[in-house]
């Protein structure tokens, strides 16, 4: 009897074992979980996907010095084509974008993953090209009218084609001029970064569409004018946003939307309206986070 009593007991001793072992175990995946979901505290490290210009007009060269000294964080940055820039936010590959294609920025915002979408600031595009003006556009009324005339003219134009921002409003600006380049001799595509594509369209004496800011970055370097400018079609807007770590788990939230609040803070948007004017007179972004 002693040893049957004895037998029940050591059973139920390992089956005690057994349950409390998978129940540590249980735990131990559901914590695993839980610290996979949990974005790292510690995680001094910012990926900002931006536009090129931001980059090669000087202003991050500014700004990033800031905000490391202000919040302590790492920006990492990343300086693609805007439509690049989105890519990498849909994937959840970055913390923070600065980007400058409203239409291209709404479906991200609308679909969540990109949260505290702020206006930062603008300037505006231009058109440029070599002094004698071959295809006559100096004296063009609007931006779609100078577009045809450097289409009926067969003059180079050498496109970014890499879907930036930059590359997105001008392939809008010949669809409102009615004409498509695609195919033409004329028209050439670079696949680089703004100031690449200045330094190209210099080379070969073309037609190009940048942003004043990169274009008067480089300017002493180019054999390019300003051709056409002022046009309201030409207007360019930057906005920033981070990523939503409620979509990818390893964002850093955080650091993501101290960059945010870094952009749209008084102090920051101060140095924007300064940016520029020591070395070339004139701003080369104007701060608009104060509208709506």
């Amino acid at each position: 009897m002693k040893k049957f009593k004895s037998s029940i007991l050591a059973a139920f001793l390992v089956l005690v074992m057994l349950v409390g072992a998978g129940c540590a175990q249980q735990q131990g995946k559901e914590e695993t979980k839980k610290e996979a979901a949990k974005p790292a505290a510690d995680n001094k490290e910012v990926i900002l996907a931006t536009t090129t210009s931001t980059q090669d007009s000087g202003l991050l060269d500014v700004l990033q010095p800031a905000f490391e000294k202000k919040t302590g964080y790492k920006l990492k940055i990343i300086a693609v084509g805007t439509g690049a820039a989105l890519a990498m936010g849909e994937k959840g590959e970055a913390d923070v974008l600065l980007v400058h294609a409203p239409k291209s920025e709404k479906p991200l915002v609308d679909k969540g993953i990109g949260i505290n979408y702020s206006l930062v600031m603008h300037n505006d595009f231009i058109l440029v090209g070599p002094a004698n003006d071959p295809a006559g556009i100096k004296g063009a009324k609007t931006t779609a009218e100078a577009m045809q005339k450097i289409a009926n003219k067969g003059c180079i134009f050498v496109s970014r084609g890499d879907d930036s921002g930059t590359h997105k409003k001008e392939l809008s600006l010949w669809q409102e001029a009615k004409v498509n380049p695609k195919g033409q001799k004329w028209y050439q595509e670079s696949g680089s970064g703004m100031g690449q594509t200045l330094n190209i369209t210099s080379e070969k004496q073309g037609y190009t569409l940048t942003d004043r800011a990169t274009y008067l970055a480089q300017k002493k370097n180019l054999k390019l004018d300003i051709l056409l400018q002022g046009d309201k079609s030409l207007l360019n807007i930057y906005h920033v946003m981070n990523i939503n770590p409620e979509k990818f788990s390893k964002v850093n939230a955080a650091g993501g939307k101290a960059f945010v609040d870094f952009m749209v803070s008084p102090e920051t948007q101060e140095m924007i309206s300064k940016f520029g004017v020591d070395k070339y007179g004139e701003p080369l972004f104007f701060p608009d986070a104060v509208k709506k």
